[in-house]
């Protein structure tokens, strides 16, 4: 009888346990916003959403502003949209032009007397959406950020200055911003015509910034010689940065989408392509991350960066897809995600995403004056979600279907 007892109290307790897990259980999923069982690609993009309901907000903007960061982001949503067909996604994308252009196809926020190079990449998402919707408004804003670089200063040998305030100067950065819309605006609209001078500034770039010896890039380069920041015989500015070769790498990637596959320079760039990525598989870290300062490993202050890591992601995945690169930086483009994921990534449990690590901002001079040196670089701040590290993390998620 007592051994009866017993085993009917071990019964009751294990339906109470049972019952109480369960009821856990569907607390702790009603709690859940973004399904875990989207792909990272969505999850982050829902998660930018839930936080910045108005894109033009992205980066804690409290305004409407023309910015190249929101400009990489809704290139992602664009993506993000042809590949799921989801409304959300393309509202969002068309929320951001429509609160930064005009009825007259003017942009309030932008300033083409800057001469910046960054502001270009803004706009880079209108060609789909005045392909999509026919509206004139967009056109006309695209002309506008084409006649920039009608007018945009230059180096004696063609280079677009980075900007107006850096007189003479070449930044890696710089080829996304300015050659991917010049790229897509030329191929477009003017029958591929300019295609030798966006050739020519990745000539430049490779004359004048890369390292022989690492096979790496300097961030910068300064004709004139004259920063502080620049080297005396070379111009280049000290240190290997990720995020700017990130950047160059993109640049590569993506232009030759809208190079012809019979235009003379189009084997030089791939070649330009390969060479960057041999050499930045060689710095890659055990984690499939890379550090802030790229060849300089954990050098005490280092660190492993999200943003230059996701845009390293996005290149090599993109380059083998596309037959740019061999089949082997797939490979290494999921060990670089998985190392995101693994290390750098947070998920809360309402499932958010969160990238951590991601360097918020860093440049050379200026005021107050960034002088480039490695302690520079691993000292500037760092931004949970930055848009720099959101929008290559959405691409190179799509470029490797997760």
């Amino acid at each position: 009888m007592q051994n009866n007892l017993k085993f009917f109290l071990k019964i009751v307790f294990s339906l109470l346990l049972l019952s109480f897990l369960s009821c856990k259980s569907v607390k702790e999923n009603s709690k859940t916003e973004i399904p875990i069982h989207l792909k990272w690609s969505e999850r982050m993009a829902l998660t930018l959403m839930k936080k910045y309901p108005e894109a033009y907000q992205l980066d804690d903007a409290k305004q409407p502003k023309w910015d190249y960061v929101h400009g990489l982001v809704m290139t992602s949503f664009e993506e993000l949209y042809k590949k799921t067909s989801k409304q959300e996604y393309y509202n969002y994308l068309k929320s951001y032009s429509d609160a930064t252009i005009d009825a007259n196809g003017n942009i309030p926020s932008y300033k083409l007397e800057n001469y910046n190079i960054d502001m270009l990449i803004a706009g880079n998402h209108l060609f789909y959406l005045y392909q999509k919707t026919n509206d004139k408004r967009y056109l006309t804003a695209l002309q506008k950020l084409r006649n920039q670089l009608e007018m945009h200063p230059r180096t004696s040998e063609g280079g677009f200055w980075h900007k107006k305030i850096y007189p003479f100067q070449m930044w890696l950065d710089g080829l996304y911003m300015g050659e991917t819309f010049y790229a897509k605006y030329t191929s477009t609209f003017e029958n591929g015509k300019n295609f030798d001078d966006i050739a020519l500034q990745f000539e430049l770039i490779q004359k004048h910034l890369l390292d022989k010896k690492t096979g790496l890039l300097y961030h910068g380069w300064d004709e004139s010689k004259k920063m502080d920041w620049a080297n005396k015989e070379t111009g280049t500015s000290p240190n290997f940065w990720s995020r700017s070769l990130g950047w160059y790498a993109m640049a590569l990637v993506d232009v030759l989408d809208y190079m012809p596959e019979n235009h003379s320079k189009r084997a030089e760039l791939i070649g330009y392509l390969n060479n960057l990525c041999d050499s930045l598989a060689k710095y890659q870290d055990s984690t499939g991350l890379w550090y802030q300062v790229t060849d300089q490993g954990n050098r005490g202050g280092n660190y492993l960066e999200a943003s230059g890591s996701s845009m390293f992601a996005y290149t090599f995945a993109k380059g083998a897809n596309k037959g740019y690169l061999p089949k082997k930086y797939k490979n290494l483009a999921n060990k670089a995600f998985d190392g995101l994921i693994n290390n750098l990534v947070k998920v809360s449990p309402e499932g958010y995403v969160t990238i951590t690590q991601a360097c918020a901002v860093a440049g050379l001079g200026g005021n107050p004056y960034r002088d480039g040196s490695f302690e520079y670089y691993v000292n500037e701040r760092k931004k949970d979600n930055d848009p720099k590290a959101t929008g290559p993390f959405i691409l190179a998620a799509l470029e490797l279907n997760r």
